[in-house]
């Protein structure tokens, strides 16, 4: 029998599963007893990923759960769920399964519930990790399709090994070639998606006809080439992320609600480094500008004559007084005066928001006589955090991406009289943890995990 190529069983089963025991135990992410949920389509990836975590050795032995979800999107759908728990039961591994009630209209909605499900099922077991099987072949087309569509640099990073709230993909490093040959090599027969044929799928297309195409007869190693273009852009992410604290102090000062920004200082420094730094000020705020929006700030920063201002997202503005750039609640929003979190040392406060009086506490005890509580894991917290009023142009991270706080205030029919009344909690990169009342980001993580730091808010009534 021809076995070239590393294709005999008796060498590829193991040197696959050892390059993978050694990966998972080197990141450091998992540990013994660890509950984690392994995404099963049913398909050759994800299979080959239980049956590494389920078989192997090498690593610490983790508390696992499947998870299948059907998003009945195709005829047969359903029978994939009942291989699913047929494989599951023969593996003696915990299996959770969910259906879309409703068809997803595109192949982002079907994403977003997916995700949705898989973060439900994490939270409701108290796990840590959420795994998927994202291999190297994955990365080189989602940074392809990127490229194709404009993106910015830090989109060519791709995507992570990790992200909150507890998504691990272990196999990246791995391509497709290699998992496929594992998988015969053990005699793994996965389900097959005909969807995955389907040329009019962008992606299906960059994998099936452009990839092999390019790799034919401009790069023969174009995925390759395409996966370190991810790693470098990562790298320099990470190097940019190191550098910003340095980069801002003397430049950047806080004050309450207010940011003031040193204008000869910033604009002493290199366009591309005033970029990064102006995004870094205005993440604080929840704002996100595009490239347009920008270049717009960019230029107020250099031109804009002292004692003029400009509109910023979200109800903020930026001002120049002298040498001062100043960040901070535009004067048209009003009947607001925000509460600031230095530290996690327990406390009590007040916060108006729109005229409206609220009491805070906050700490390690559970908070009594509150009319809204939240219990958040202290390590997830990013000191210090902000609690304000809603904003127009406020999001939340939901479990099947982010929304708009507006939407979510109109689905819960809460009338517009009331809506700028609702305490909204942000930590320190400005991004929203907790509407009061309303509703918590998947950035919150919650559970049994210790210590828990808890928030709890009453309406004062004046007597």
């Amino acid at each position: 029998m021809n076995k070239g190529r590393g294709t005999d069983p008796e060498q590829i089963q193991p040197k696959l599963a050892h390059r993978f025991s050694q990966h998972l135990t080197s990141q450091g992410r998992t540990g013994k007893g660890d509950r984690i949920v392994v995404a099963l389509s049913g398909g050759v990836d994800s299979l080959v990923l239980l049956h590494l975590l389920r078989f192997g050795e090498g690593f610490p032995a983790n508390d696992m759960l499947a998870a299948h979800y059907d998003h009945n999107m195709r005829e047969g759908s359903g029978a994939d769920a009942l291989w699913v728990r047929g494989l599951c039961r023969a593996w003696g591994v915990e299996l959770k399964v969910a259906r879309a009630e409703v068809i997803p209209s595109s192949e982002e909605e079907a994403r977003e519930a997916r995700y949705g499900f898989l973060l439900d099922t994490l939270r409701q077991v108290d796990g840590r990790w959420i795994l998927t099987a994202h291999h190297s072949d994955d990365q080189a087309e989602t940074v392809l399709f990127r490229v194709l569509r404009g993106t910015g640099l830090r989109g060519l990073a791709g995507i992570p090994q990790s992200r909150t709230p507890g998504i691990l993909r272990p196999l990246l490093p791995f391509c497709r070639r290699e998992i496929q040959e594992y998988a015969n090599a053990v005699g793994l027969r996965p389900r097959q998606d005909v969807s995955n044929l389907d040329l009019t799928n962008p992606r299906n297309l960059l994998r099936h006809e452009i990839l092999p195409k390019l790799e034919e007869g401009v790069a023969p190693r174009a995925r390759k080439s395409l996966t370190r273009l991810a790693r470098l852009a990562r790298e320099n992410e990470d190097a940019w992320r190191s550098l910003l604290p340095a980069l801002l102090d003397g430049v950047v000062e806080e004050d309450e609600d207010r940011v003031f920004i040193v204008r000869s200082g910033f604009l002493a420094h290199h366009p591309a480094v005033q970029t990064r730094l102006l995004r870094e000020v205005l993440h604080r705020f929840g704002i996100r500008p595009d490239e347009s929006g920008t270049r717009a700030v960019l230029e107020f920063t250099r031109t804009g004559a002292s004692g003029r201002s400009m509109d910023l997202p979200g109800g903020y503005s930026l001002s120049r007084e002298f040498d001062r750039l100043q960040v901070r609640i535009s004067d048209s929003v009003t009947g607001d005066h925000p509460l600031v979190l230095e530290g996690p040392a327990a406390g009590v406060g007040e916060v108006l928001v729109s005229g409206k009086r609220f009491a805070v506490v906050w700490g390690e005890e559970l908070p009594v006589g509150c009319n809204e509580t939240l219990g958040v894991a202290l390590s997830t917290l990013e000191f210090p955090l902000r609690l304000r009023g809603w904003l127009p142009g406020d999001r939340m991270a939901l479990p099947y991406g982010t929304k708009k706080l507006k939407k979510l205030l109109t689905e819960a029919r809460i009338p517009l009289s009331e809506r700028a009344q609702i305490p909204v909690l942000l930590d320190a990169r400005g991004q929203v943890l907790w509407a009061a009342g309303l509703a918590s980001s998947v950035l919150v993580q919650v559970g049994t995990k210790k210590p828990t730091f808890f928030f709890g808010i009453r309406e004062i009534h004046e007597s």
